[in-house]
């Protein structure tokens, strides 16, 4: 099964178009199946639908959000897919029902929040101006951190002001960015001139080679201790915000979902609860009745 899971691997990557991130999950969701499949004394070609029900029970039992088990089961219909791309057999999971996505608000920033993460970049530190233009990045296009990471320097147009932008499903698309965002990254190109190896990505680490989403994760968390706001930060809280902030300031749903590089309107429509709590929590600290 090495061999197949393997090939998966190769499968999601290159074929479907999944982002690293997307297919470390899948994989490992993979694998966990496997463990199961030897302890229950079970074969991977004959398991069946009753079985897939029995997998269910067992997620269930490890106490894992519908979230989490919801993406297991489309990990392992995928897989089965694959491993069936010339028969048509019955997928054992295509029947099984996803458990209903638990609903929660995204995470964000308020404006003075934002304010206070550009103020605490540390200034004494050689590469504060890539710290900083990871921040005006992230706030001024709403990219997904591994958006961020692959950025080439051919991706960026300064006199147009834009990003072009390779994102899930390496579909491409085209971003905009504002006057702050130039002027940090005009301020950060010869510091990476300076360092960089032999390549043409965007951000560097501190040896000169390309910065990973982990090293942007440890950079994010450096600031925001600095604030002394929150215990924790996830980059997408920066992509959150940027939604929220533009739909706030008027911002149509179509236009945001676009540069988010949403599929489906509806993952979009999460911000929109979101702003309808920002105006009740006006109103109710506002008007003199509430």
């Amino acid at each position: 099964m090495d061999k197949a899971i393997e090939d998966f691997s190769r499968y999601l990557l290159y074929e479907k178009g999944f982002s690293p991130h997307t297919q470390t999950a899948y994989i490992q969701d993979v694998l966990q199946f496997e463990q199961y499949l030897k302890a229950q004394h079970l074969q991977i070609d004959t398991f069946q639908y009753r079985d897939a029900r029995g997998y269910l029970v067992h997620l269930y039992n490890q106490q894992l959000t519908r979230s989490t088990v919801s993406r297991k089961i489309s990990s392992l219909k995928t897989f089965y897919r694959f491993l069936r791309l010339d028969q048509e057999e019955m997928n054992p999971f295509d029947s099984l029902i996803h458990p209903k996505q638990d609903k929660y608000l995204p995470q964000f920033f308020y404006e003075e929040e934002m304010a206070r993460l550009f103020a605490e970049v540390d200034q004494g530190k050689p590469f504060h101006k890539r710290d900083r233009l990871i921040l005006e990045l992230l706030y001024a296009t709403g990219l997904r951190v591994s958006e961020l990471v692959s950025l080439k320097l051919t991706d960026i147009d300064e006199e147009m002001m834009v990003l072009k932008v390779l994102g899930k499903g390496n579909k491409e698309r085209i971003v905009p960015f504002g006057q702050f965002a130039l002027e940090s990254l005009r301020d950060y190109l010869p510091l990476r001139r300076q360092y960089a190896k032999d390549h043409d990505g965007l951000l560097i680490n501190q040896q000169g080679g390309i910065l990973t989403v982990r090293g942007v994760r440890y950079i994010l968390t450096d600031i925001i201790k600095r604030t002394g706001q929150v215990s924790h930060i996830h980059p997408h809280m920066l992509r959150h915000t940027f939604a929220t902030h533009l739909l706030n300031e008027g911002a149509d749903l179509r236009t945001v979902q676009d540069l988010l590089g949403h599929v489906n309107l509806s993952t979009t429509g999460r911000y929109t609860h979101v702003t309808k709590e920002h105006l009740r929590q006006t109103y109710l600290s506002a008007h003199p009745r509430a």
